[in-house]
């Protein structure tokens, strides 16, 4: 029983002096580990200090400059890489130890990395000429041709960059936005649904998908992202305004104001989006006759940047119809109420008479109005016709219209317009049974009509 007892103290001391002893290894491995960090630290430390000592002898020293531009270059020091690798690559021609492919390429990546586009352009091709085959080469070329708007360019590099590596992830992204910038709208689409599969909170490549498929007729589906997008504070007011275009189209115009206010309501929209939400808002206004509504946002734009599109003009042609409900009744009212109008401008324009209207023809840019006029003195069959734009009506109309007089065996006729005629169309009446009303006399007119 005493040998067992012994054997087993003598196991159970040598257990704890195994544990002493591991335990103390275990910390100088702590220690060793710490060395480890430390002497990285002072590799580092040791390669700059040492290059920059040889570098300062001799600048041109290849054997210095390649382990600093290294150091650099792996911690993303691009300003510091950049200078080292310029010299490293105007070195490459007489130095065999300088690979000028790597440095070419490196000196290329830093530049764009800086945005020192042209110069990241030209090393980055002329390495391309050693090595097209190249993964790195590619993807940096299609990105500085990309940011140098240069997209028909980029687009075979990054397919180029893809076909050598199809595991690479983040070129979908770039080659689709370059297909986009290069209005390959159809082409574009599905590269950028693969770039939202890997990053489905890229709300750039989500935009541009969505308006490539407007271009592409799909507005449908483009709409729905759109209006996801309308809060975003980058792509919202351009979201805002492409989704109240679709709305107007399909004659949603409650819902396009609704798309353009929100719009305006974001903070630092660009200035040509904020000029093109309140113009499409301000049309919205008009097409509904809120007149007043919609010379506000003509009024911020002409405030904003005089003489943008035909804001000027639309000023002064609203302002008179929020002036004028009868003349805002005749250029915007639907067919009925422009008959109803029309009818009552025949019957005004003989106050003092018996005037029948025998016939009315709505046509697609006119009305006409046949009648009888009865007066003490005479009775004379009659035809109007009245056109609501507000441009210059030509000799071609006023001819129709005389074809139309003589073929109704008409004694004279009378043509309105909220605009001018051409000095041939008065030219061509001389001698013609035929009035032309234009502006002025067609707002005296409207002005004595009392509608109910």
């Amino acid at each position: 029983m005493i040998p067992v007892i012994i054997a087993v103290l003598f196991c159970l001391a040598l257990i704890a002096v195994l544990s002493v002893v591991g335990g103390r290894k275990s910390g100088g491995g702590g220690k060793s580990g710490g060395r480890s960090k430390g002497s990285s630290q002072k590799n580092r430390a040791q390669i700059i200090r040492e290059c920059t000592k040889k570098l300062s002898h001799d600048p041109y020293n290849t054997q210095a400059l390649l382990p600093l531009a290294e150091v650099y270059y792996n911690e993303n020091l691009w300003d510091k890489a950049v200078n080292l690798y310029s010299t490293l690559v105007d070195l490459a021609a007489t130095h065999q130890d300088v690979d000028s492919a790597l440095v070419c390429l490196r000196h290329g990546i830093c530049c764009f990395k800086l945005k020192r586009i042209p110069e990241a352009l030209k090393s980055l091709v002329a390495v391309y000429k050693i090595q097209s085959d190249s993964f790195d080469v590619n993807y940096y070329l299609g990105q500085a041709c990309y940011a140098n708007n240069e997209f028909e360019k980029a687009i075979p590099c990054f397919k180029k960059a893809y076909t050598i590596n199809p595991e690479a992830s983040g070129i979908s992204q770039p080659l689709g936005m370059a297909m986009y910038k290069a209005k390959k709208y159809r082409d574009c689409i599905p590269v950028l649904r693969k770039a939202l599969n890997e990053n489905p909170q890229d709300k750039e490549a989500l935009f541009a998908m969505a308006d490539s498929m407007q271009e592409c007729g799909a507005g449908d589906k483009a709409l729905k992202v759109f209006v996801h997008l309308r809060p975003d504070p980058v792509y919202g007011p351009r979201s805002c305004l492409s989704a109240g275009i679709i709305h107007a189209r399909m004659g949603q115009n409650d819902a396009a104001v609704q798309d353009y206010e929100i719009g305006l309501k974001l903070k630092d929209i660009p200035t040509e989006t904020f000029l093109e939400l309140n113009y499409r808002l301000a049309q919205c206004y008009f097409s509904t006759n809120k007149i007043a509504q919609g010379l506000q946002c003509l009024t911020t734009i002409n405030n904003t940047v005089p003489n943008y599109k035909d804001v000027s003009a639309l000023i002064s042609r609203y302002k008179e119809l929020n002036q004028n409900s009868n003349l805002q009744l005749y250029l915007t009212s639907g067919t009925s109420d422009f008959v109803v109008l029309c009818r009552n401008l025949v019957i005004k324009y003989y106050a003092h008479s018996y005037v029948k209207i025998s016939d009315v023809e709505v046509q697609q840019d006119s009305v006409e109005i046949l009648c009888e006029v009865e007066t003490p003195k005479w009775e004379d069959v009659e035809l109007f016709r009245f056109y609501k734009t507000t441009g210059s009506v030509g000799e071609l109309f006023i001819r129709d219209f005389h074809a139309k007089i003589k073929d109704k065996k008409v004694d004279r006729g009378f043509c309105f317009t909220p605009g001018t005629f051409s000095e041939e169309a008065h030219k061509y009446v001389e001698g013609r049974p035929i009035d032309l009303i234009e502006k002025a006399q067609l707002m005296q007119l409207l002005k004595k009509i009392t509608l109910k």
